[in-house]
């Protein structure tokens, strides 16, 4: 069973993951789990190989290997996994919004997922979780759209219906030029919640964190918003704040650098152009904006964040580069002292083979060497008899058939009387209770293994005899060399287990497997069957 979870779980990762480096990784994390015992740092580990959803599968293929008492607390580190899709209902017109955020789409290589739930909002009432990956929205699969496709799907009806599937990841991209990265939700909850802002409404962009959030500033007697817009790129079309003067109106109300402006005064700002966006800003002395706090963050990154965040991605590879060599050096230790007790044990090995083989030649010698000394003594020594005369030799009768055919009482009395050989010390009381072998004359038989055993047998606890009795008993088979067991007879035991209360092919399969097992004895418990026709005792329906 061992062998065939460990070759179970070797090819789900021959399945799962490509770069042989990471498949050398997950195996000494495993091995240095296994010398520790450190369950929250073996689970800390594998999710840095363990990062893309499509290896998720791996989280259940190491299960069976954890030990049964660290089982538990393993299914509640590793994310909840689950195939069930689920379906919800939210008003779009709720004064809260939907209470959810999320992120990913077509243009971004993945689906959509669920990166923040507003605590007591519609989604975290309704059940959803952050790390849910939308499948379909108003009876239509999403898996071919972009990310804007599913916010106007959304924007169609009054109640969305949402199905989802939890998943525990969520997609992460922390600037335009970086790839695809994957996050676990819980890791992402506790980095990124930080229990005072809000999500009001549904986040319009992907593959970043977004809050969105509205905001309402009146212009009058002031000197303006005192802040900048400019359009996306391409690749991220809208209008962003692309500079906040300090101590301005905007600084005021919360509004940074990269956050996202979606809507003005009930105008959608998603497809605007920023000649225009500019017309609405400044077109009334009152403003209700709606923005995605930090979408295009990266479009206004400063050099020297930029920076930081390339040495905050350098020494995280530098100290997964670092956990990776130390188990390497571990696993090549485990190696060099396994090689070692192996050498150790083949030498111990050849050491006793050697011995017992000088053994053996020892007592050939002095075997050889007592055999000559007695046969020498015989020739001087031992006296001499007389030829005894030679008798004719006597023919032998042929011995009737004891099973193939039916043998009268008497003669089935005459042959067990000449045959029989049984333990005679044996005390059934040891193996049955007294009600178990009440008025039985029971008998121990040890059969010696030669050829075939060649003995049918019938009955069985669902039978109307009840119990296991021999049918058969083939000539020349070893039942029959034996002499002691004739047709009629109970078979009680078999090599210590008992057939009291076993069907018949329990008992077959118990005999076959006893003739078959190592060792030249079969041993039999029977009770002697009483002097009658067996076949007139039992009428089978």
């Amino acid at each position: 069973m061992e062998r065939k979870i460990a070759r179970e779980f070797r090819h789900k990762v021959e399945k799962c993951i490509d770069n042989e480096a990471e498949k050398d990784y997950l195996y000494d994390v495993l091995r240095m789990y296994y010398q520790s015992m450190n369950l929250p740092v073996f689970v800390g580990d594998l999710k840095l190989v363990i990062n893309d959803p499509f290896r998720l599968p791996l989280f259940d293929a190491i299960r069976p290997l954890i030990p049964l008492k660290h089982q538990v607390e393993y299914d509640q580190l590793t994310p909840k996994r689950s195939r069930k899709l689920r379906e919800v209902k939210l008003d779009r017109t709720h004064p809260d919004g939907l209470g959810l955020s999320m992120r990913g789409g077509l243009e971004f290589n993945c689906g959509l997922f669920i990166s923040h739930i507003m605590k007591e909002g519609q989604a975290d009432n309704a059940g959803l979780q952050i790390g849910d990956e939308l499948v379909r929205i108003n009876g239509y699969s999403i898996s071919s759209c972009t990310h804007e496709e599913v916010i106007n799907l959304i924007r169609t009806k009054k109640i969305v219906s949402i199905k989802v599937r939890h998943i525990g990841m969520i997609p992460v991209k922390s600037c335009e030029d970086e790839p695809l990265k994957w996050q676990f939700s819980d890791q992402f909850v506790s980095e990124t919640a930080d229990g005072k802002s809000s999500v009001a409404g549904l986040a319009s962009a992907g593959g970043r964190e977004m809050k969105e959030k509205k905001v309402f500033i009146s212009l009058v007697g002031t000197t303006g918003l005192g802040c900048s817009i400019s359009s996306g790129p391409s690749q991220k079309p809208g209008i962003f704040i692309s500079n906040v003067k300090p101590g301005s109106l905007s600084a005021e109300v919360g509004l940074d650098v990269g956050d996202q402006i979606v809507e003005v005064n009930g105008e959608d700002f998603t497809n605007l152009d920023h000649k225009e966006a500019v017309r609405v800003l400044k077109g009334s002395r009152s403003l209700t904006i709606t923005i995605v706090a930090g979408a295009g963050r990266g479009l206004f990154m400063t050099e020297d964040e930029r920076l930081t965040e390339q040495r905050r991605r350098e020494l995280e590879r530098q100290e997964l580069l670092r956990q990776k060599k130390h188990a390497m050096e571990t696993n090549k230790i485990v190696k060099e002292q396994q090689e070692k007790e192996r050498m150790r044990k083949m030498e111990n090995s050849q050491k006793v083979a050697e011995e017992e083989e000088r053994y053996r030649r020892e007592v050939e010698k002095i075997s050889s060497q007592e055999e000559k000394i007695k046969k020498d003594w015989d020739e001087d020594w031992g006296r001499k008899e007389e030829p005894k005369s030679v008798k004719p030799p006597v023919p032998k009768t042929q011995r009737s058939p004891t099973a193939k055919n039916k043998q009268d009482g008497a003669n089935t009395f005459s042959e067990r009387s000449n045959k029989q050989k049984y333990v005679e010390d044996f005390d059934p009381y040891t193996m049955f209770s007294a009600d178990q072998i009440a008025g039985k004359d029971v008998r121990l038989l040890q059969i010696k293994k030669e050829g075939d055993l060649d003995l049918a047998v019938e009955g069985g606890i669902e039978s109307p005899i009840g119990k296991i009795v021999v049918s058969t008993v083939y000539d020349g088979g070893a039942a029959d060399k034996h002499g002691g067991i004739v047709q009629g007879d109970e078979i009680l035991a078999v090599n210590g287990k008992i057939l009291t209360d076993v069907t018949l092919t329990e008992a077959q399969a118990t005999l076959m497997k006893a003739w078959n097992k190592g060792g030249d004895w079969i041993d039999l418990v029977i009770a002697v069957s009483p002097l009658k026709e067996y076949d007139d005792e039992v009428t089978l329906f």
